[in-house]
């Protein structure tokens, strides 16, 4: 159960961004910055307490605040950020989740580390390899994982920029999965709701609570996620997309 969730104002430096896709265009600030309003009252709708932190205009992509973080129910890690121009966006965090954590850590060079890579899945957790996430920053988690009485595991990642990118845990043994990730043996075990290739984005809902949080504009994925039982609620993120951001990437939840 979440109680809180944090999220990061955009920047006016949101439309230098970094970008995979430069067909979609620059975001609109105006229009990122009411997306981002309605995906905190969505988070609300969720019954979670959200703090909202200040913009950063050093930074282009610090409002994809999970990728500075992970939170698990014993403590919280600081990420070391794989990419160049992020590098930095992390010293903020450890104050904010002092308010909520005893214990604070934080990922070491030579490691690297970004929450996108990182899904929980009970207390186990998954970790990407990826161009942002290397096996040192890996393997750090891991061992505070086990200190813990958790666990982790890694899963090597082509084509996508992090592994929520393509996979995101339902709870109740359900994971949502776009073409990339089908067949892979470490998911063999849950049950599977393929992502239409055409939706691939919507691979990256998230579920709050009661709720699954789904991207506007994907209507095969949101009908698959209620044929399958779960209450949903839809929120625009098209300005997020266009720098590579997703539902999860705007919020800390814990």
């Amino acid at each position: 159960m979440f109680k809180t969730a944090i999220v990061k104002k955009p920047a006016r430096s949101l439309t230098e961004g970094i970008t995979s896709s430069p067909e979609l265009g620059k975001p609109d600030y105006k229009k990122a910055l009411e997306q981002h309003r309605l995906y905190i009252e969505t988070l609300k709708k969720c019954g979670v307490e959200v703090l909202e932190l200040e913009a950063e205009e050093n930074y282009p992509d610090s409002c994809f605040v999970e990728d500075v973080a992970v939170c698990t129910r014993s403590f919280a890690m600081v990420t070391a950020p794989g990419a160049a121009s992020r590098k930095g966006e992390e010293g903020e965090i450890s104050d904010v989740l002092s308010r909520y954590y005893d214990q604070i850590l934080a990922i070491k060079a030579p490691g690297t580390l970004e929450g996108g890579d990182v899904m929980m899945v009970g207390d186990h957790f998954y970790i990407g390899l990826s161009d942002r996430t290397n096996r040192e920053g890996a393997g750090q988690l891991i061992d505070a994982l086990e200190s813990h009485g958790m666990s982790g595991s890694m899963v090597t990642i082509k084509n996508l920029l992090h592994l929520k990118t393509g996979i995101t845990y339902m709870e109740e043994g359900i994971m949502l999965v776009a073409p990339e990730f089908t067949g892979l043996s470490e998911f063999d075990s849950f049950r599977q709701i393929p992502i239409p290739e055409d939706e691939g984005y919507a691979a990256n809902c998230i579920r709050v609570n009661d709720f699954v949080i789904v991207p506007s504009g994907f209507p095969k994925t949101h009908r698959a996620l209620e044929n399958a039982g779960f209450k949903t609620l839809e929120t625009d993120t098209s300005e997020f997309r266009k720098i590579d951001g997703g539902l999860s990437c705007l919020s800390l939840r814990f």
